[in-house]
């Protein structure tokens, strides 16, 4: 007999569920399909043998990761190695939904895994009842996981980076396509209707944007003058053809034109070069764009090519595993497969066929140097995909070998050898990338500086704010202080002269009243200095200490005359 286990990968952790033995054919019978939906009958044939939840939303994207590329992660093996039942009279069966890591786990583990059929209709009742299959575990709490580990999922497969987007450059170079078409259409359109009142400007003028400024420069050809000729000099840049229109408009076979149609043309060519001046805007930021993205690729065979290139294959790191082969035919597959339908000769270039290099090669050498630059694409779209600081130094070391090999091809001289070249570009290209990042580091210092200043004034300005806020509210307790301390004031004052007035009228008394008085002042001394220290606390002014210093030396010393008189 064969045990069935079927693992479920699920957001919340692995989970191995034992199936009972039933026949396969029984099974996927209509009636018992049906009976998946219902949790108590498939409770009967399914039951949980272990489940294993994840630590954490990291270890879950870690695993969810691992399965997408077929890869059986750390976690899913210790978790079948300690489930999973290998020994018995029955043999062990394990069913998984996807055949890529059923592959992956019938290599690492050696056992029998079955992926269609019954285990399809097993999972597909797991997916439904695993929240009442796993205990512990509520269908809301289950879709959060879900959620979350959806979101986490796509974010890490996305690896959004700012700086090095090629879909930009995929969606400039189309827009630019089409910006060309509609340009040129809008172009014949005025060519067209402007041409019912001036027709002779078609045969002078030939450039589509220039004749749209023209036309809405000249308006009514009846009103051009000498006057005019300057500001048409500045438009078509050439002194004979401002002359040949001031000429041509005076004996024009044109109609005439109502001012309203005159408005209407004005206002369409207005438009028509608006969007030529944007046309060039946008070459402009597809060039700066390719610099970012792919300079070698821009420096071998141009910034327009490049970006066709890329835009073909659907991204830079698809065109980086596009061999040389393909890439020489990107954009010719229609020639290709119609020279392998009829058996006949197979396009030697595709959309590289618009480099300047396969135009100036002879005839007979064209299909040479369209695979040899293809060759060097490839190189180049591998370099810029794959290197962490871009440079084009690469490209312009790969651009110099192919103008060796054109001229290879025309006088006989012996090219470089590629290792050489390659011996340079990497010399160059280390120096390159350690300037940029020692740059770059500059720019992270100063910027931190910077940071660290704002937060500085920042925290100034809160601080006196603070303060601000202090003051207005001690304001009040402040004048009370100093009232306090002009009231003490006064008292010292009154105090001291007294004070000065009693120690000078002393050494004239008689030695008996002397005692007396001593008695008296160090009784006065213990009331007073308690009083006096309050006083020095609260106003600690500075004229009260030297006052009260000499007041004890001498009242120490009368006590000793005193004491030396009773002994005598």
């Amino acid at each position: 007999m064969v045990l069935l286990h079927v693992l479920f990968e699920h957001a919340a952790g692995y989970a191995l569920f034992a199936v009972k033995e039933v026949e396969e054919i029984g099974m996927l019978l209509p009636q018992v399909e049906e009976s998946v939906l219902s949790i108590g009958k498939f409770n009967s044939m399914v039951s949980l043998a272990a489940f294993f939840p994840f630590k954490s939303a990291q270890a879950a994207l870690e695993n969810m990761n691992a399965i997408s590329e077929g890869v059986v992660h750390a976690d899913l093996k210790l978790f079948l190695e300690t489930n999973l039942p290998r020994s018995g009279k029955k043999k062990a069966v394990l069913g998984v939904s996807d055949a890529k890591i059923g592959a992956a786990l019938q290599e690492e583990f050696s056992i029998s895994i079955q992926t269609g059929g019954v285990v399809a209709e097993i999972t597909r009742g797991v997916r439904l009842h695993f929240h009442s299959l796993v205990k512990g575990l509520t269908g809301q709490a289950a879709s959060k996981a879900q959620l979350g580990l959806g979101h986490s999922y796509s974010r890490a497969k996305v690896k959004f980076n700012v700086n090095r987007v090629d879909n930009m450059i995929i969606q400039s170079i189309a827009l630019l396509d089409q910006l060309d078409k509609d340009i040129n259409t809008f172009s014949m359109r005025v060519r067209e209707w402007y041409g019912y009142h001036f027709p002779e400007l078609i045969k002078i003028v030939s450039d589509n944007s220039m004749y749209c400024r023209l036309a809405q420069l000249i308006g009514n050809r009846k009103e051009l003058s000498e006057e005019s000729l300057e500001s048409l000099e500045e438009v078509v840049m050439d002194n004979a053809k401002a002359q040949a229109i001031l000429e041509a408009s005076r004996s024009s076979m044109g109609m005439d034109i109502s001012p309203i149609d005159l408005i209407n043309i004005e206002r369409f060519s207005n438009r028509v070069v608006s969007l030529a001046a944007y046309r060039l805007e946008l070459q402009e930021y597809l060039r700066s764009k390719m610099s970012q993205v792919a300079p070698n690729l821009a420096a071998l065979i141009g910034e327009v090519v490049g970006a066709r290139l890329i835009s073909h294959a659907g991204s830079l790191t698809n065109l980086a595993k596009y061999p040389a082969s393909t890439v020489q035919i990107l954009g010719a597959e229609k020639a290709l497969f119609r020279a392998l339908k009829t058996r006949g000769n197979t396009p030697k270039y595709g959309l590289i066929f618009h480099s300047t290099f396969i135009g100036r090669a002879a005839a007979k050498n064209k299909g040479r140097i369209s695979r040899y630059l293809a060759n060097k694409c490839t190189i180049a779209s591998r370099i810029d995909c794959f290197s962490e600081v871009p440079t084009s130094v690469f490209g312009d070391k790969l651009r110099e070998q192919v103008e060796e090999r054109l001229s290879f091809y025309e006088t006989g001289d012996v090219p470089r050898k590629n290792v050489d070249v390659m011996k340079e570009a990497v010399q160059e290209a280390t120096d390159v990338a350690a300037e940029i990042k020692r740059k770059l580091e500059k720019k992270e210092k100063k910027r931190k500086k910077r940071e660290k200043k704002l937060q500085e004034a920042n925290g100034e300005t809160n601080g006196e704010a603070e303060v601000e806020n202090g003051e207005a509210d001690t304001g009040v307790v402040k004048k009370k202080k100093k009232k306090q301390a002009a009231e003490e004031m006064e008292v010292e004052a009154e105090e001291i002269p007294a004070a000065e007035n009693g120690a000078g009228d002393a050494p004239a008394k008689k030695k008996k009243k002397r005692k007396s008085e001593a008695e008296e002042a160090a009784a006065a001394e213990e009331t007073d200095t308690p009083a006096k220290k309050k006083k020095k606390q609260k106003t600690e002014t500075v004229e009260a200490e030297p006052e009260e210093i000499p007041e004890t030396p001498v009242s120490e010393k009368k006590k000793k005359k005193k004491k030396k008189e009773s002994a005598d």
